[in-house]
């Protein structure tokens, strides 16, 4: 069993990134009055308390959310609605949602939630945080899962693949399970997260991402330069295949204010390269 524990890093700037552009993608498709699925493939536990002694221990979600709610200052409508919705379903202050949380609260009425968490410590809490006639959770390898879901019924889905990338092999699955998913059902919406580490895997995922669709919308965070050892978590990147037509506009209005309150030093950027065909 691997040892990756989300709880660690819950509300960090990754976080951020990845769930802002989730909310914002379930936003849209919450907007057509036609039914989908949620998928997600390493679900995690759901719900993380920031006074737990892992999210204390490093206390990422200082840097990550806690920046957010600090700003002092007028946030962008995406930045706002999205920390508004982040206060209206969290138990409290103290709290931070995993990304089936997020999406389970987000959702519209009737969305269809399929959930895969390997983690023997984690699955239980998964099945704690979050229960409904609408959900079913998996204690499988998400991968595997995923692809025996495709295509779905009602021919709308959201997907979400964010493995933590503990091991080399992660990136080499996460293609080849978009290049199934693709294969089984093209017009899904799937969203890929990834670490930027000072390694090829990491530099050259998304690229081999985007060639496999004919529309795509690659964003990054950057929120400082690489350490001087090369270790350690500079940023992250979300590549979203068929992505909603307004998300390119939204994330141009958020990703300066973003990059501004989660920089950690003058290297900060952000960059979005889309594809629409």
């Amino acid at each position: 069993m691997l040892s990756y524990r989300h709880a660690f890093h819950a509300g960090n700037h990754a976080d951020v990134l990845k769930h802002l552009v989730l909310f914002l993608v379930l936003r849209y498709f919450n907007s057509k009055d036609k039914p989908y699925w949620y998928i997600d493939t390493h679900a995690g536990a759901g719900l993380y308390s920031l006074l737990d002694e892992k999210s204390q221990k490093t206390s990422e979600y200082r840097d990550g959310i806690q920046r957010i709610k600090s700003a002092g200052k007028p946030l962008c409508e995406p930045l706002e609605a999205f920390l508004q919705h982040l206060q209206h379903i969290l138990p409290s202050d103290d709290y931070y949602a995993g990304s089936p949380y997020i999406a389970f609260h987000t959702a519209q009425n009737g969305t269809k939630h399929r959930l895969f968490e390997l983690h023997s410590s984690d699955f239980p809490l998964l099945q704690q945080s979050i229960s409904s006639k609408h959900l079913i959770a998996e204690q499988i390898n998400g991968f595997d899962g995923l692809i025996s879901l495709l295509p779905v019924p009602c021919r709308r889905a959201v997907v979400l693949i964010d493995p933590a990338y503990e091991t080399n092999s992660d990136y080499k699955q996460v293609q080849t399970t978009l290049q199934k998913a693709l294969k089984r059902f093209a017009t899904g919406c799937y969203l890929i997260w990834y670490p930027q580490l000072n390694k090829i895997d990491s530099k050259s995922l998304p690229e081999k991402l985007c060639k496999m669709a004919s529309r795509y919308l690659h964003s990054t965070l950057t929120v400082k330069r690489p350490s001087s050892d090369g270790l350690g978590m500079m940023g992250s990147g979300m590549v979203v295949i068929n992505p909603p037509y307004q998300l390119h506009n939204e994330l141009q209005i958020a990703l300066p204010q973003l990059t501004e309150l989660l920089a950690q030093d003058s290297s900060a950027n952000y960059k979005i390269d889309i594809l629409a065909s």
